[in-house]
């Protein structure tokens, strides 16, 4: 009886370790990541098969991606990039990307600090010089690098300001107009 209880132990044991690792290489290897394409040394942005790199059984995960930028022109590629994302996996992942531009940044818009940024949370967004605001989601990861170097941030109160006088200027007073503006 005793062996069986032993066994029974051990048995959910390694489960209960292959799924902690299995759950931590899909933790890893999951998101959008902005590589640099060995064919053509620009910008790209992939996904990684995270499920394929879960197997927790094998020493060195097998990655491959799920999607990239270039393809379907470019799908038959040998894949090089997958090394970049090998050496260092968090560098390239895009929430991290973002996170790091943001720091120690201030609303060009209110001069709050940005401060933390909380991935459940409101987010803050980018403003372009022609003082139009988007979501990260709302930039292709593979222009990420260029559209950071051009824009500016601005807190998420403020993007929805500045959507909502965009989108719905009828909606929204502008206080910020001169008192000869408002009598024309």
């Amino acid at each position: 009886m005793y062996l069986y209880w032993g066994a029974a132990i051990v048995v959910l044991a390694v489960a209960a370790v292959a799924l902690g690792r299995a759950v931590w290489l899909w933790w890893t290897y999951r998101g959008a990541r902005v590589i640099t394409c060995p064919e053509n040394l620009r910008p790209a942005g992939v996904f990684v098969d995270a499920v394929h790199a879960a197997k927790p059984f094998e020493k060195i995960p097998e990655l491959r991606l799920a999607s990239c930028s270039r393809w379907p022109e470019r799908a038959g590629c040998g894949q090089e990039c997958l090394k970049q994302i090998e050496a260092a996996p968090e560098d390239c992942l895009v929430r991290n990307l973002l996170t790091q531009w943001y720091a120690g940044k201030s609303c060009v818009s209110c001069g709050r600090p940005i401060g933390e940024i909380s991935m459940a949370g409101a987010k803050p967004a980018v403003l372009f010089a022609d003082k139009v605001s988007v979501e990260w989601s709302q930039i292709p990861a593979d222009r990420l690098p260029e559209t950071l170097a051009a824009s500016s941030p601005i807190c998420f109160a403020c993007h929805m300001g500045n959507t909502l006088v965009r989108t719905h200027p009828e909606l929204a007073v502008d206080r910020h107009r001169t008192t000869d503006a408002r009598r024309a």
